[in-house]
Protein backbone atom coordinates (compact mmCIF):
# COMPACT_ATOMS: atom_id res chain seq x y z
CA UNK A 1 0.00 0.00 0.00
CA UNK A 2 1.20 3.45 -0.65
CA UNK A 3 0.33 6.31 0.92
CA UNK A 4 1.61 10.10 0.31
CA UNK A 5 0.64 12.80 2.40
CA UNK A 6 1.39 16.43 1.33
CA UNK A 7 1.69 19.51 3.08
CA UNK A 8 0.87 23.01 1.91
CA UNK A 9 3.35 25.49 0.91
CA UNK A 10 3.95 28.15 4.08
CA UNK A 11 3.45 32.04 2.58
CA UNK A 12 4.39 35.41 4.51
CA UNK A 13 0.63 36.41 5.80
CA UNK A 14 1.94 39.83 4.41
CA UNK A 15 2.82 40.00 0.96
CA UNK A 16 2.16 35.99 -0.12
CA UNK A 17 5.68 35.35 -1.26
CA UNK A 18 6.57 31.82 -0.58
CA UNK A 19 8.72 32.00 2.65
CA UNK A 20 9.77 27.77 2.71
CA UNK A 21 8.08 24.99 1.47
CA UNK A 22 6.95 22.18 3.18
CA UNK A 23 6.06 19.41 1.33
CA UNK A 24 7.00 15.92 2.23
CA UNK A 25 5.97 12.55 1.06
CA UNK A 26 5.60 9.40 3.08
CA UNK A 27 5.67 5.97 1.42
CA UNK A 28 4.20 2.65 3.39
CA UNK A 29 5.05 -0.53 1.65
CA UNK A 30 4.24 -3.42 3.92
CA UNK A 31 4.30 -5.77 1.05
CA UNK A 32 7.86 -5.43 0.73
CA UNK A 33 8.27 -6.06 4.41
CA UNK A 34 10.00 -2.33 4.91
CA UNK A 35 9.98 0.19 7.26
CA UNK A 36 6.30 1.41 7.38
CA UNK A 37 7.72 5.19 6.83
CA UNK A 38 10.11 6.31 4.40
CA UNK A 39 10.72 9.98 3.89
CA UNK A 40 13.46 12.04 2.62
CA UNK A 41 16.82 13.30 4.81
CA UNK A 42 14.69 15.70 6.93
CA UNK A 43 17.34 18.60 6.12
CA UNK A 44 18.62 18.24 2.58
CA UNK A 45 19.82 20.31 0.71
CA UNK A 46 19.69 22.84 3.63
CA UNK A 47 23.27 24.66 4.91
CA UNK A 48 23.53 24.89 8.72
CA UNK A 49 26.23 26.79 10.87
CA UNK A 50 26.38 24.95 14.44
CA UNK A 51 29.09 27.25 16.34
CA UNK A 52 31.44 25.03 19.00
CA UNK A 53 31.01 22.48 16.60
CA UNK A 54 34.59 20.51 17.36
CA UNK A 55 33.25 18.43 20.51
CA UNK A 56 30.40 17.19 22.86
CA UNK A 57 27.15 18.42 22.00
CA UNK A 58 28.13 20.79 18.87
CA UNK A 59 29.92 17.85 17.37
CA UNK A 60 26.70 15.44 17.55
CA UNK A 61 24.50 17.74 16.58
CA UNK A 62 26.80 18.53 12.96
CA UNK A 63 27.57 14.65 12.39
CA UNK A 64 23.39 14.15 13.12
CA UNK A 65 22.39 17.11 10.43
CA UNK A 66 25.04 16.06 7.87
CA UNK A 67 23.28 12.92 8.22
CA UNK A 68 19.72 14.11 7.30
CA UNK A 69 21.23 15.70 4.42
CA UNK A 70 22.83 19.22 5.23
CA UNK A 71 25.75 21.34 3.73
CA UNK A 72 27.47 21.61 7.43
CA UNK A 73 29.78 24.47 8.62
CA UNK A 74 31.99 23.26 11.87
CA UNK A 75 32.45 26.16 13.74
CA UNK A 76 35.95 26.24 15.57
CA UNK A 77 37.62 28.92 18.33
CA UNK A 78 40.68 27.18 19.02
CA UNK A 79 40.34 23.49 18.41
CA UNK A 80 41.03 23.42 14.33
CA UNK A 81 42.38 19.77 14.71
CA UNK A 82 39.28 19.09 16.19
CA UNK A 83 36.87 20.59 14.17
CA UNK A 84 38.59 19.53 10.90
CA UNK A 85 38.52 15.67 12.53
CA UNK A 86 34.14 16.50 12.84
CA UNK A 87 34.25 17.60 8.96
CA UNK A 88 36.10 13.86 7.92
CA UNK A 89 33.77 12.35 9.80
CA UNK A 90 31.22 13.30 8.06
CA UNK A 91 32.91 13.14 4.67
CA UNK A 92 33.33 10.01 5.06
CA UNK A 93 30.06 9.04 5.56
CA UNK A 94 29.30 11.44 2.72
CA UNK A 95 28.41 13.91 3.59
CA UNK A 96 28.86 17.46 3.13
CA UNK A 97 31.26 19.74 5.59
CA UNK A 98 33.54 22.17 6.42
CA UNK A 99 35.53 23.96 9.04
CA UNK A 100 35.51 27.59 10.00
CA UNK A 101 37.12 30.16 12.94
CA UNK A 102 35.53 32.76 14.41
CA UNK A 103 35.82 33.83 18.03
CA UNK A 104 31.85 34.26 18.43
CA UNK A 105 32.62 37.12 21.04
CA UNK A 106 33.55 39.32 19.00
CA UNK A 107 31.27 41.55 16.71
CA UNK A 108 33.98 41.82 13.36
CA UNK A 109 34.63 37.76 13.73
CA UNK A 110 30.82 36.94 13.33
CA UNK A 111 30.55 39.18 10.73
CA UNK A 112 33.29 37.53 8.99
CA UNK A 113 32.01 34.16 9.70
CA UNK A 114 29.13 34.73 7.96
CA UNK A 115 30.08 36.43 5.29
CA UNK A 116 32.47 33.63 4.10
CA UNK A 117 29.41 30.71 4.82
CA UNK A 118 27.55 32.88 2.29
CA UNK A 119 30.60 33.09 -0.10
CA UNK A 120 31.07 29.51 -0.28
CA UNK A 121 27.19 27.86 0.80
CA UNK A 122 25.12 30.58 -0.80
CA UNK A 123 22.92 31.23 2.05
CA UNK A 124 22.51 30.32 5.59
CA UNK A 125 19.08 28.11 6.70
CA UNK A 126 20.28 27.21 10.08
CA UNK A 127 22.04 28.21 12.97
CA UNK A 128 22.64 26.58 16.25
CA UNK A 129 24.57 28.58 18.82
CA UNK A 130 25.89 26.04 20.63
CA UNK A 131 29.32 27.58 21.51
CA UNK A 132 29.99 27.50 24.90
CA UNK A 133 32.86 28.91 27.54
CA UNK A 134 34.56 25.82 29.11
CA UNK A 135 34.90 26.88 32.90
CA UNK A 136 34.74 23.25 34.35
CA UNK A 137 37.88 21.89 32.30
CA UNK A 138 41.49 22.41 31.77
CA UNK A 139 42.71 26.26 32.10
CA UNK A 140 38.63 27.07 32.69
CA UNK A 141 38.38 25.63 36.32
CA UNK A 142 41.13 27.53 37.00
CA UNK A 143 39.84 30.92 36.54
CA UNK A 144 38.41 33.00 39.46
CA UNK A 145 35.01 33.22 40.03
CA UNK A 146 34.68 36.73 38.33
CA UNK A 147 36.62 35.64 35.31
CA UNK A 148 34.45 32.44 34.92
CA UNK A 149 31.35 34.90 34.66
CA UNK A 150 32.59 37.45 32.65
CA UNK A 151 33.90 34.49 29.85
CA UNK A 152 30.39 32.90 30.09
CA UNK A 153 28.56 35.98 29.31
CA UNK A 154 30.47 36.68 26.59
CA UNK A 155 30.89 33.30 24.76
CA UNK A 156 27.43 32.14 25.93
CA UNK A 157 25.16 35.07 26.17
CA UNK A 158 27.14 37.69 24.44
CA UNK A 159 27.89 35.50 21.69
CA UNK A 160 24.83 34.04 20.92
CA UNK A 161 22.88 37.26 20.60
CA UNK A 162 25.28 38.63 18.21
CA UNK A 163 24.97 35.96 16.02
CA UNK A 164 21.34 35.81 16.31
CA UNK A 165 21.17 39.90 15.32
CA UNK A 166 23.73 39.38 12.31
CA UNK A 167 21.42 36.40 11.30
CA UNK A 168 18.31 38.43 11.43
CA UNK A 169 18.91 40.59 7.89
CA UNK A 170 20.54 37.80 6.36
CA UNK A 171 17.63 35.32 7.13
CA UNK A 172 14.64 37.96 6.45
CA UNK A 173 16.41 39.02 3.05
CA UNK A 174 16.23 35.28 2.20
CA UNK A 175 12.74 35.19 3.11
CA UNK A 176 13.37 31.96 5.68
CA UNK A 177 15.22 30.64 8.63
CA UNK A 178 15.66 28.84 11.68
CA UNK A 179 17.91 29.58 14.68
CA UNK A 180 18.34 27.51 17.96
CA UNK A 181 19.94 28.62 21.09
CA UNK A 182 21.72 25.70 23.54
CA UNK A 183 20.33 26.70 27.17
CA UNK A 184 20.65 24.78 29.74
CA UNK A 185 17.46 22.98 31.73
CA UNK A 186 18.55 24.19 35.41
CA UNK A 187 18.67 27.81 34.47
CA UNK A 188 14.54 27.84 35.16
CA UNK A 189 15.15 25.53 38.65
CA UNK A 190 18.79 26.29 39.99
CA UNK A 191 21.31 23.94 41.21
CA UNK A 192 23.49 24.41 43.96
CA UNK A 193 26.99 25.74 43.86
CA UNK A 194 28.78 28.77 42.29
CA UNK A 195 29.68 27.26 38.96
CA UNK A 196 25.58 26.28 38.53
CA UNK A 197 24.65 29.81 40.18
CA UNK A 198 26.40 31.35 36.76
CA UNK A 199 25.31 29.02 34.39
CA UNK A 200 21.81 29.14 35.37
CA UNK A 201 21.94 33.15 35.26
CA UNK A 202 23.45 33.23 31.96
CA UNK A 203 21.17 30.52 30.37
CA UNK A 204 18.12 32.31 31.82
CA UNK A 205 19.42 35.48 30.05
CA UNK A 206 19.44 33.61 26.57
CA UNK A 207 16.01 31.78 27.27
CA UNK A 208 14.58 35.73 27.87
CA UNK A 209 16.82 36.94 24.81
CA UNK A 210 15.61 33.94 22.59
CA UNK A 211 11.68 34.16 23.13
CA UNK A 212 11.96 37.93 22.60
CA UNK A 213 13.94 37.73 19.53
CA UNK A 214 11.65 35.27 18.39
CA UNK A 215 8.90 37.31 18.25
CA UNK A 216 10.54 40.18 16.96
CA UNK A 217 11.59 38.27 13.51
CA UNK A 218 8.18 36.23 12.75
CA UNK A 219 7.13 34.95 10.29
CA UNK A 220 10.22 34.66 8.69
CA UNK A 221 12.84 32.88 11.15
CA UNK A 222 11.94 30.57 13.42
CA UNK A 223 13.63 30.89 17.11
CA UNK A 224 13.91 28.06 19.56
CA UNK A 225 15.88 26.85 22.82
CA UNK A 226 16.98 23.52 23.14
CA UNK A 227 18.17 23.01 26.90
CA UNK A 228 20.15 19.94 28.04
CA UNK A 229 19.79 18.20 31.20
CA UNK A 230 23.34 16.25 32.29
CA UNK A 231 25.10 14.79 28.92
CA UNK A 232 27.66 12.73 28.90
CA UNK A 233 30.34 15.23 27.97
CA UNK A 234 34.13 15.33 28.67
CA UNK A 235 33.08 16.95 32.29
CA UNK A 236 31.31 13.57 33.00
CA UNK A 237 33.65 11.25 31.79
CA UNK A 238 36.46 13.16 32.73
CA UNK A 239 36.28 15.34 36.17
CA UNK A 240 32.74 13.92 38.03
CA UNK A 241 33.45 11.86 40.87
CA UNK A 242 32.01 8.47 41.08
CA UNK A 243 29.97 9.12 44.02
CA UNK A 244 28.41 12.01 42.23
CA UNK A 245 28.38 10.85 38.76
CA UNK A 246 25.77 8.33 40.42
CA UNK A 247 24.02 10.62 42.73
CA UNK A 248 22.79 12.94 39.43
CA UNK A 249 21.92 9.06 37.61
CA UNK A 250 19.08 8.31 40.73
CA UNK A 251 17.62 11.71 40.44
CA UNK A 252 17.20 11.27 36.70
CA UNK A 253 13.82 9.79 36.10
CA UNK A 254 14.91 7.80 32.90
CA UNK A 255 18.51 6.42 34.81
CA UNK A 256 20.88 7.58 32.76
CA UNK A 257 22.93 10.99 31.54
CA UNK A 258 22.25 11.74 27.55
CA UNK A 259 24.32 11.68 25.11
CA UNK A 260 25.26 14.68 22.66
CA UNK A 261 23.19 12.47 20.15
CA UNK A 262 19.93 12.97 22.30
CA UNK A 263 20.47 16.52 22.41
CA UNK A 264 21.32 16.33 18.25
CA UNK A 265 18.32 14.78 17.83
CA UNK A 266 15.75 17.00 19.24
CA UNK A 267 17.95 19.92 17.48
CA UNK A 268 17.28 17.95 13.77
CA UNK A 269 13.54 18.35 14.28
CA UNK A 270 13.35 21.97 15.36
CA UNK A 271 15.99 22.64 12.56
CA UNK A 272 13.25 20.78 10.02
CA UNK A 273 9.68 21.49 8.19
CA UNK A 274 8.53 19.01 10.65
CA UNK A 275 9.16 22.41 13.59
CA UNK A 276 7.13 24.89 10.99
CA UNK A 277 4.75 25.81 13.40
CA UNK A 278 7.02 26.14 16.56
CA UNK A 279 8.96 29.35 17.56
CA UNK A 280 9.87 30.64 20.93
CA UNK A 281 10.13 27.18 22.67
CA UNK A 282 12.27 25.71 24.78
CA UNK A 283 12.54 21.74 24.87
CA UNK A 284 14.22 20.31 27.85
CA UNK A 285 16.31 17.35 27.01
CA UNK A 286 17.22 15.85 30.22
CA UNK A 287 15.45 12.71 30.87
CA UNK A 288 12.54 14.17 32.74
CA UNK A 289 14.93 15.65 35.72
CA UNK A 290 12.66 19.02 36.06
Amino acid sequence: MRLTVCRRVLRSPSDHRYIGTTIEHYTMRRDRGQAPYQNMPRLENKTAVITGASSGIGRGIALAFAREGAHVVVDYYRSRAKAEGVVEEITAQGGRALAMQADVSNADDVARLMRDVRAQLGRIDIWVNNAGADILTGEGAKLTDEEKLQRLLNIDLKGAILCCWSLEPIMREQGHGAIINISWDLALHGFHGRNPQMFASVKAGLLGFSRSFAKSCAPYIRVNVLAPGWIQTSFAEEVMEQDYYAARIREIPLGRFGTPEDVAEAAVFLASDAASYITGEMIKVNGGLS
